[in-house]
């Protein structure tokens, strides 16, 4: 499994970070911030390769890509269909969203179509060789907010998404190859993890890797030097 932090940042791009976008491989991504096309573009690879996306929460910084990317596929002849997996309400927020963006553009026929699927709190969805199982976690976004898990043959990942700590992480992160979490804040903080509270809880996780992400500045200006921490581009 081969795994490009093409977004490592918060929704202010600190650090001059992008917005969270996570490529497993070159067909599946796990969200799609608003700042994710130009992400992928930088980093070679082609928007119109996705198949999947895994959509955590109904965020900007961590939805608000799909509108670009779907008709980025519109004006550049795509052809294969896309598939985004996300919380309850991520049908209507799509179009909302497009709606918002470019007028019409919701109703637009084009030669691939998107199928919108939600997710159910630790209900497995199967796409191909391509398990998805969400962890329902405590992050207020107008919608349930998710940490998720990612398994191929033989391998798997998951993503904390943005959550303040529950013991979902926990089960999310279980044996896993790589487990990608939010080290958003030094201290505690209401809807978001925080450094302190993760050390305290670090021992309990059976996770193979944990690697930090999305770090606002106080976490990108502490001491960082006993966690690993992604940056864009970053191949694991």
């Amino acid at each position: 499994m081969d795994v490009t932090i093409v977004g490592s940042g918060d929704a202010f791009g600190s650090g001059g970070r992008f917005q969270t976008c996570i490529a497993v491989g070159s067909q599946t991504l796990v969200d799609c911030g608003a700042t994710s096309l130009t992400a992928l573009r930088q980093q070679s690879l082609d928007p119109n390769d996705i198949r999947t996306i895994v959509i955590t929460h109904l965020h900007g910084d961590h939805f608000g890509g799909l509108p670009f990317l779907i008709l980025d596929g519109q004006f550049r002849r795509r052809t294969e269909d896309l598939t985004v997996v996300g919380p309850p309400g991520t049908r209507d927020r799509l179009q909302v969203a497009m709606e918002t963006l470019y007028p019409g553009s919701s109703e637009v026929r084009r030669r691939f179509d998107v199928h919108v699927l939600e997710h159910t709190d630790r209900r497995p969805q199967q796409l191909g060789e391509l398990t998805i199982t969400p962890y329902e976690v405590r992050h207020a976004s107008g919608a349930p907010a998710y940490a998720v898990k990612l398994r191929t043959a033989g391998r798997s990942i998951a993503y904390s998404g943005d959550t303040e700590w529950t013991d979902a992480l926990l089960d999310a992160a279980d044996g896993v190859d790589l487990f990608l979490c939010e080290g958003y804040s030094p201290a505690p903080i209401r809807w978001h993890l925080d450094l302190a509270t993760l050390k305290e809880h670090r021992a309990r996780f059976t996770c193979k890797q944990l690697v930090l992400t999305h770090l606002s500045p106080t976490a990108l200006a502490a001491d960082l030097s006993d966690w690993t921490v992604a940056y864009d581009g970053l191949r694991l």
